[in-house]
């Protein structure tokens, strides 16, 4: 699978290789074939806010935006799989985290298992799909999180 990664802010150090591995630990727990290529972006406040105004309608900050392209469900002859595009805002992560006594890093790695998870086909507006994408969401992060802390104490 390959990650197009960008970063476009600067309030939270978040390395390339965390994405990357992040990425593959979902779909590996998940059991989900690997798409061909995935876009995430990592954005300022004011980015997210634009394009949660320009796309939702709702002008203020948001955590994270996903943008499926291709369906991962189709033919997988079909050709290259894109499987979409997913904006994340580590500034809406420092500031929860702040409040909540939680780690930005973690709370940014959330976000960007949520939106693969929307990528997937995961949903949140009703309150069936939102216990099923927390549970997901719940299995991704510990699944992470415990192999990563067997791999380096620092994450």
């Amino acid at each position: 699978m390959n990650i197009t990664f960008y970063n476009d802010q600067n309030a939270l150090d978040v390395p390339f290789v965390f994405v990357q591995e992040l990425a593959l630990s979902v779909f590996k727990t998940l059991e989900q074939a690997l798409p061909d290529e995935l876009i995430i972006h990592l954005v300022d406040k004011k980015a997210i806010t634009k394009l949660h105004g320009d796309f939702f309608d709702d002008p203020t900050p948001t955590d994270c935006i996903s943008f499926p392209l291709d369906d991962p469900n189709e033919n997988e002859s079909a050709g290259y799989l894109l499987l979409g595009e997913i904006f994340v805002c580590p500034e809406v992560a420092i500031e929860y985290s702040s409040l909540h006594n939680k780690n930005p890093i973690q709370e940014t790695a959330l976000y960007i298992i949520h939106g693969i998870l929307h990528l997937l086909g995961y949903d949140d507006i009703e309150d069936t799909d939102r216990l099923e994408m927390r549970s997901m969401e719940n299995l991704c992060m510990n699944q992470y999180f415990c192999i990563a802390e067997k791999q380096s104490p620092s994450v």
